[in-house]
């Protein structure tokens, strides 16, 4: 008897002939090419099940260090908050001591603020939810504010900080103030917070070229601080990155604020260059067109004065679910001379506003987020009503949702101004002096 399977071996691996245009491969030689492709599929598939477990392990990793680091980083200005507060109760007839206390729990809820904003606008950069402004703004007046919060910081470090306009010609531009601002604090802030003692922080800003339409701005900040490697130069820009990771002693943040210039810096159209080194110093030069604003006048309006007068004799309705959050608005408030009634959601601010004689409030202030009805809804119910005082009110939200989307939404249902918390006297007596015409000047 024949061998017959060895047979179809030797024809499957050697084959000798071609086969002739009447005759038909067999179907077993195509279903070993079948097979062959099958391997080849498999192998494949299993490459890029290999590379899709690295790739979910570098994940993993990354979330791991992420978590590893908020916990550090969130637990340790609460371990200051709650500690600073057990001191000052133990010195509670020590005027200086209670003051250095205060100033300690400040510079903790701060940084706490800090990280908050970090994560929450690197969530919007990375989902694609950021959205850029276009309004008009002051170039002068968002420089001098940077500047005037950014000497706050330096002072307390022992480092001298200085900022500079070189041309003051064109400073009434169309942009994004709010997102501007984040760059300049982020590269401005790191910085202070990476110098030394006795060192320096020098910022200018100059025109680099100029249209009908548009401006190009280069914004510099020089220091001499501690400098970066030329390794962890070429990650910085990297979300979470930081050259020294270990532990940590002072809050030196996420290594998020890079990533978020250099995201924001991108979507703005501009570019950001460093130069830096170890031990010397860094150099960020950031270039970012802006529109001019047409509709901008070159007189300079005199300076404001910050005058909580104008407070005197207001009647606020104050629209507040948080407790502490209430206490703490009408505290500002009522000291500054201002009669408060207290509303605990929206639902109940509508019906205290409805009850109401026409022009019994000079100003309402309503939180976003409250249970029953929240502030948008509430705001724009106020508007619907059919009353003299429904759409000329001063409304303004009081709310910790702080993205330029959250202020869109806000104006829509009605509001006049958007006001983030913490909430900052200076920032409610400007809107005050401008939309409630009792006591303005």
């Amino acid at each position: 008897m024949e061998n017959v399977e060895g047979k179809w071996y030797q024809l499957l691996l050697v084959p000798q002939r071609r086969f002739t245009h009447r005759e038909k491969p067999s179907s077993l030689m195509l279903l070993f090419r079948d097979v062959s492709k099958q391997k080849e599929r498999d192998m494949e598939y299993q490459e890029n099940l290999r590379r899709a477990a690295e790739e979910a392990t570098l994940a993993n990793a990354a979330k791991t260090d992420f978590l590893r680091r908020m916990s550090h980083d969130i637990r340790t200005p609460i371990n200051g908050i709650r500690g600073m507060v057990q001191i000052a109760d133990r010195f509670p007839n020590d005027a200086k001591k209670q003051a250095e206390c205060r100033a300690k729990i400040m510079r903790s809820s701060d940084f706490l603020l800090e990280l908050v904003n970090d994560v929450l606008d690197m969530s919007k950069l990375e989902s694609g939810e950021m959205q850029l402004e276009e309004v008009p703004f002051n170039l002068n007046e968002l420089l001098h504010d940077v500047g005037t919060l950014l000497s706050t910081q330096a002072q307390a470090r022992g480092i001298t900080y200085t900022i500079t306009m070189e041309d003051k010609r064109e400073k009434h531009v169309i942009g994004s103030p709010l997102h501007l601002r984040q760059i300049f604090q982020n590269i401005g802030g790191n910085a202070i917070k990476y110098g030394r003692a006795g060192g320096y922080v020098h910022a200018t800003c100059s025109i680099v070229s100029q249209t009908e339409n548009t401006v190009r701005y280069r914004f510099i900040c020089e220091d001499n601080g501690c400098g970066m490697s030329e390794e962890y130069q070429k990650h910085m820009f990297e979300p979470f990155s930081q050259e020294n990771s270990g532990a940590r002693t002072t809050y030196q943040g996420t290594g998020l604020g890079l990533s978020i210039v250099k995201k924001l810096v991108d979507a703005m159209g501009g570019t950001v260059t460093v130069v830096s080194e170890k031990g010397v110093g860094t150099t960020f030069i950031t270039e970012i067109p802006l529109k001019l604003d047409p509709a901008a006048f070159d007189a300079e309006k005199p300076e404001e004065e910050i005058d909580t007068t104008v407070f005197r004799g207001l009647h606020v309705l104050l629209v507040e679910d948080n407790e502490v959050n209430m206490e703490i608005a009408a505290f500002l408030l009522e000291d500054s001379g201002a009669e408060v009634t207290k509303a605990w959601n929206g639902a109940e601010g509508l019906e205290k506003f409805k009850a109401s004689a026409p022009g019994t409030y000079d100003l309402i202030l309503m939180d976003i987020m409250m249970p029953v009805m929240n502030g948008l809804e509430a705001a724009e119910k106020i508007r619907a009503l059919d009353r003299p005082d429904s759409e000329t009110v001063p409304i303004f939200a009081m709310t910790a949702n702080a993205f330029s989307d959250d202020a869109a939404r806000s104006r829509k249902a009605g509001m006049n101004e958007h006001l983030t918390k913490p909430l900052d006297l200076e920032k409610i007596t400007k809107a005050v002096r401008k939309y409630c015409k009792k006591n303005s000047r």
